[in-house]
């Protein structure tokens, strides 16, 4: 990897300030899925061990007026940090400021302080949201040494990743090397047969990625909601399938730059209505009327399997159906035990709903690598250059 990374720095009796992803789930003050967290720990536990100072910091969910800092405190989130870390996490209720500032002189070695959401800088003009270049100076004089960990905003130039790198030597963590070395390495360097399966509601989402990976993959297996745009694109049935009609002479593009690379489903789960308590039927080709494709159906899956045999590098991205609803979750399932089964390949997982899916179906130890990012592995498997990452110092 050509950037620097937490082990390229020399950490001890240093400050080092370390920008994590702790956007996690809460409900009623409480955190619902540490996962995030989870992931963080060997980043920070690495700077710890080598005599480190650790100054972490995060946001949390939007904020965009006063009133929204309700409930987006980090407190919670450093005293789970404390629980994982089995050691005292000073918490600072601010992001600028003396008491900050203090606390940050009183450090010793080994020891670990975190401050207050990042977002909360957003109130005042979307200061950290923005890269406001006096914020990020700010940030950058409370350390010595800057690791970026967090790859779920490494998309966006935010005063946080960005506007700190640009001010202090720099490195990616653990967690952002991991997803460097998987994501870039599978779109850059495959190990061939290289498959691409994607998913989700629209074509819109991922034309960047369709496009990239029908130049890059040697197929292109499509699934989800997505699927009927380009049925229509075809001159198919879709019945009262999701159609963005805006898109369907793209779509046509699309079918005819990739040629027999793209592979798109034979046969679909459809309902009358978008709910789990329709009586569901399996049809091939065609939608009827009044009947909406809401999965993949069993050919396809076999079809999928098929192609996907023999492959040794694999990147999923969205689900195949409205996996968040049993009776559609199938498809889902399916795929990602013929995944599992893959003998000899790299499969990554690139974040967002395919991920949740993944997680949430119990087969997140059958993957070589699932993304921590959303928007950010999307971004990256368009092959866009994420601006949290270049900013990160060069070896």
């Amino acid at each position: 990897m050509a950037k620097k990374t937490v082990k390229d720095l020399d950490v001890k009796g240093k400050k080092v300030l370390v920008r994590a992803d702790f956007n996690v789930p809460m409900k009623d003050g409480k955190i619902t899925n540490d996962n995030r967290i989870q992931a963080a720990l060997p980043t920070i536990q690495y700077i710890l061990e080598e005599g480190g100072k650790v100054i972490v910091f995060s946001h949390l969910g939007r904020v965009k007026a006063e009133e929204d800092k309700e409930g987006l405190s980090l407190k919670p989130v450093a005293e789970r940090l404390s629980e994982l870390l089995g050691k005292d996490v000073t918490f600072v209720a601010q992001t600028r400021g003396e008491e900050l500032e203090t606390a940050i002189s009183e450090l010793k070695d080994g020891e670990i302080l975190m401050f207050e959401n990042t977002r909360f800088e957003d109130v005042d003009g979307k200061k950290e949201s923005k890269n406001d270049s006096e914020l990020g100076k700010y940030w950058a004089s409370l350390g010595d040494l800057y690791v970026n960990d967090a790859f779920g905003t490494a998309h966006r130039a935010h005063a946080s990743n960005v506007g700190i790198a640009s001010n202090l030597e720099s490195a990616a963590g653990f967690l952002v090397e991991k997803e460097i070395n998987f994501i870039g390495g599978a779109v850059d360097e495959p190990k061939r047969p290289f498959v691409a399966i994607l998913g989700g509601a629209k074509v819109s989402d991922k034309i960047g990625v369709i496009e990239n990976l029908i130049a890059k993959a040697d197929k292109v297996l499509v699934g989800g909601g997505m699927t009927y745009t380009f049925y229509e694109a075809l001159g198919k049935g879709i019945g009262k399938s999701l159609l963005e009609a805006d898109k369907v002479d793209l779509a046509k593009e699309l079918i005819e730059k990739a040629g027999d690379k793209l592979v798109l489903p034979v046969d679909s789960v459809v309902a009358p209505e978008f709910s789990n308590d329709a009586p569901t039927e399996v049809v091939e080709g065609d939608i009827p009327e009044g009947q909406m494709g809401l999965d993949i159906g069993p050919k396809t899956v076999e079809l999928f399997e098929k192609e996907l045999a023999g492959a040794k590098t694999v990147v999923w991205n969205g689900p195949m159906g409205v996996f968040e609803m049993s009776n559609f979750a199938k498809g889902t399932s399916d795929i990602c035990e013929v995944l599992a089964k893959l003998e000899d390949a790299v499969t990554i997982i690139g974040g967002g709903d395919s991920a949740t899916a993944a997680q949430e179906l119990g087969f997140e130890d059958d993957f070589s690598h699932i993304s921590t990012g959303g928007g950010a592995s999307l971004e990256y498997l368009e092959g866009k250059e994420l601006p949290g990452i270049a900013a990160i110092s060069d070896k």
